[in-house]
């Protein structure tokens, strides 16, 4: 297997030049054989890193693999310790503990020893938090173009924020997954179809479009200025090239001033109300879960404790004896 380069900021002092190959390995095979993306590479790399900048520390010389073998329990409750020192909730050390199990793991396959210290720690409790969808009306507003129409941008920039939210909430992608289209991937104005989505892990699914979805993607297209070819993004910047996700959320921002909506109102919480609004008029759990994409039943089953929940808050907010 070829080394994995990593950049040159990305290299830890205190590990030794073993682990840092090894290291390189293991990233090389979670992004060609795992095929998980370019920022959960980087994120399990950071933590992976962040461990090993502490352990170097704490034991007072470079961590080998060697070294790794012999780290014990303590040693990973001491790093749990200092990242929640340093302001990281549960979650987060969490995901840090699974980064650096998952390199470990990769470290014993390859025949480097054992690593039980990993797996003999229990990954902190995290209050399981249930996902905040808008409500039926505050969706629609901010999937329509009206929404924004006295707002200084241009016409067609308007369209395409609204086309992509409307994506979003109208058939529950993912942003990635929106601005990941091509031009040939647009379906037909006036009419409901279906297109072809690149999800989390690479995998492929077809996703329904509704007649107004449809609609909203050929007016932006009819407005956009520039000429663009089948390959090309669906949803472009202002220059024409591929439209970064953070535009998005800043349009999701400007309308939650605009409509009044919380801070949780954002461009994710469409596909959180795709599936909840699905689920409260009668959707079956295992359609939303092949529509959302999502790789376990159990991941979507938390949409039924939203509805739970909803009906909950209406009852105790009407019953005349709650």
């Amino acid at each position: 297997m070829a080394a994995f380069d990593l950049p040159a900021d990305a290299l830890v002092p205190g590990a030794a030049p073993d682990t840092v190959t090894a290291m390189g390995r293991w990233l090389l095979h979670l992004g060609a054989e795992r095929r998980l993306s370019p920022k959960t590479l980087e994120a399990y790399g950071r933590d992976v890193r962040v461990f090993l900048g502490f352990l170097s520390g704490h034991n007072g010389d470079a961590v080998s693999l060697r070294a790794m073998g012999e780290a014990a329990p303590r040693d990973v409750r001491a790093f749990m310790a200092k990242r929640r020192a340093d302001g990281l909730d549960a979650r987060s050390i969490g995901r840090a503990l699974a980064a650096v199990r998952s390199f470990t793991r990769f470290l014993e396959r390859e025949g480097e020893g054992r690593m039980a210290a990993f797996s003999a720690v229990r990954t902190p409790k995290t209050a399981r938090r249930l996902p905040r969808p808008l409500n039926v009306a505050a969706a629609r507003r901010v999937a329509s173009a009206g929404t924004r129409e006295h707002e200084d941008a241009e016409p067609w920039v308007i369209a395409r924020d609204a086309a992509v939210l409307a994506l979003l909430y109208g058939s529950g992608l993912r942003i990635s997954e929106a601005l990941g289209l091509r031009q040939k991937d647009a379906p037909l104005a006036g009419q409901p179809g279906q297109v072809t989505v690149l999800g989390k892990g690479a995998k492929v699914r077809q996703v329904p479009v509704i007649a107004k979805v449809a609609d909203a993607i050929a007016d932006y297209r009819r407005l956009c200025p520039f000429a663009l070819g089948a390959d090309d993004p669906l949803f472009v910047g202002v220059k024409g090239g591929p439209l970064s996700p953070r535009i998005i959320q800043l349009a999701m921002q400007r309308l939650r001033g605009a409509l009044g909506l919380p801070e949780t109102a954002t461009p994710h919480a469409l596909r959180h109300s795709f599936a909840t609004h699905l689920l409260g008029r009668g959707g079956d759990l295992r359609s939303i879960q092949e529509l959302l994409g999502h790789a376990s039943l159990s991941t979507t089953q938390i949409y039924t404790e939203v509805d739970t929940a909803a009906l909950l808050r209406v009852y105790e907010s009407a019953h005349p004896r709650a």
